[in-house]
């Protein structure tokens, strides 16, 4: 069902949203923050993040997101995978980070960053379902990257 206007018939459509995050690696661990009082999930831990603004493409707005909750400027790697759930108004695309420039700092929608071994994710308050499926994905992809390297020396 969807809002009707019941004067000239017009349609409400509430589309969904789109959302990114960044997979940041330094020396095998992963950067992850813990979320401000005013997102979702406060006081979880969850990857760089945010909205993509409308007409801003995807990758831009991943670029901004880092750059503001963490300080660092990223360079992309392919889509790590679209993830969204039944119910959930939110679409997240995730990126790996082939590499992060700068000294992190937490700002924006984050109070603390830290970085983590990939078998800390267990133990953690994660923010969302999916933190977990986009970590395999990055692991897969980190596999794929380093077979690729090998394979090219």
């Amino acid at each position: 069902m969807r809002p009707v206007c019941i004067s000239c018939g017009a349609v409400t459509w509430l589309d969904p949203k789109v959302a990114v995050a960044v997979v940041i690696a330094r020396d095998g661990k992963v950067l992850l923050g813990r979320r401000a009082a005013h997102t979702r999930a406060p006081g979880a831990w969850s990857f760089p993040a945010g909205f993509v603004d409308r007409g801003e493409d995807v990758e831009s707005a991943a670029r901004r997101e880092v750059l503001e909750e963490t300080g660092l400027a990223v360079t992309l790697g392919p889509v790590l995978g679209v993830f969204s759930e039944a119910g959930e108004p939110v679409i997240l695309i995730a990126y790996p980070a082939r590499d992060a420039l700068g000294d992190p700092f937490a700002n924006d929608d984050l109070t603390e960053l830290r970085w983590f071994a990939p078998g800390d994710f267990g133990t953690l308050d994660l923010a969302f379902s999916h933190d977990l499926s986009i970590l395999n994905a990055w692991q897969e992809w980190q596999a794929g990257a380093w077979r690729a390297m090998r394979a090219a020396s």
